[in-house]
């Protein structure tokens, strides 16, 4: 099967990349910097490279001609851009132009990456109104839910918390986190006890590759992981390198902080590493169940220990 993939340059879409390829399909990966892809155990470029931006509904489109299926996993990920718009551009308008896409060429299957955020926190009943990233995966979620309804042979996936060895991007919290920690670089954790779902990479990108020719799939998919509190992997550090575990904030704290951020990146132009909409988040749970797509997909949830002990070297 001959599948486009937008965000292939990505942490989770390189590891999308490299399954596809190990399923025997043809990747064209369609991003701005795809003609430099280099998947994770793979030398040079895997498929077909196609530089060009999915708020672009033409080059999308374009793209599309002669796939089978597409992987869209594009998406704006981060806590802050000067200009919200940027946002709904890319994952909003980028869901609305592969929908555009797979109905031009006639594809037969949309596998379209979600996020946890996009669904109800534990307690609730909706979605969060919380950052700009969080917004704009919500609004797309239902996007994608009325495509379904219409006909579209779109799947969902809702991926946790996703960590895993590869790109330290804001796609790659954990990883970023525990780099942070090792580097003596973070200051300590806020909502250290929540719940998240620790998903492995590797077995999220195998998901997606075996939602698409799967016969009669679910609307979407949980693809979450062992549910424990954030400070876990951390716990699971200290017991591999004795490393100290870093300090449990109190939410409180983070208000001021996250005013002095948001103050230093109006005035900078910088991301900023706190704001008070993405603390909401960590007022939170986020436990998966992932029980549909261990059932569907052959998705295996990958103990917290032994991702944990492949992410840092011995």
């Amino acid at each position: 099967m001959r599948v486009l993939i937008t965000g292939g340059t990505g942490f989770l879409g390189r590891a999308i990349v490299g399954a596809l390829v190990a399923r025997g399909h043809t990747p064209v990966v369609f991003g701005r910097r795809a003609a430099t892809l280099v998947a994770d155990g793979h030398a040079g470029v895997l498929g077909e490279a196609i530089v060009g931006d999915v708020r672009d509904r033409d080059a999308l489109a374009a793209a599309a001609h002669g796939c089978d299926a597409m992987i869209h996993t594009a998406a704006l990920v981060s806590v802050w851009r000067p200009r919200a718009r940027d946002f709904d551009d890319t994952n909003v308008g980028g869901l609305r132009h592969a929908l555009e896409a797979v109905h031009t060429h006639g594809l037969q299957r949309l596998v379209y990456t979600s996020s946890f955020l996009a669904l109800p926190p534990a307690g609730r009943t909706a979605p969060l109104v919380a950052n700009d990233y969080q917004r704009t995966k919500a609004d797309a979620a239902v996007i994608a839910a009325d495509a379904r309804d219409h006909g579209v042979p779109i799947v969902s996936m809702y991926p946790g918390v996703i960590y895993g060895p590869g790109l330290l991007s804001e796609g790659n919290l954990v990883g970023r986190l525990i780099a942070d920690h090792l580097a003596g670089r973070l200051p300590g954790l806020l909502g250290a006890q929540r719940l998240w779902s620790f998903a492995w990479v590797h077995e999220v990108a195998q998901a997606h590759v075996a939602a698409l020719d799967h016969p009669n799939p679910e609307p979407g998919y949980q693809l979450g992981g062992p549910n424990l509190p954030q400070i876990s992997p951390f716990e699971v550090l200290h017991a591999l390198k004795g490393t100290r575990l870093p300090r449990q904030l109190p939410l409180w704290t983070g208000t001021p902080v996250a005013w002095i951020e948001e103050a230093r990146a109006r005035l900078t132009g910088r991301p900023p590493q706190l704001t008070r909409l993405t603390l909401e988040i960590f007022r939170h749970d986020w436990p998966m169940d992932s029980t549909a797509a261990e059932r569907d997909l052959a998705f295996r949830q990958k103990k917290l220990e032994e991702g944990v002990a492949e992410m840092v070297p011995a």
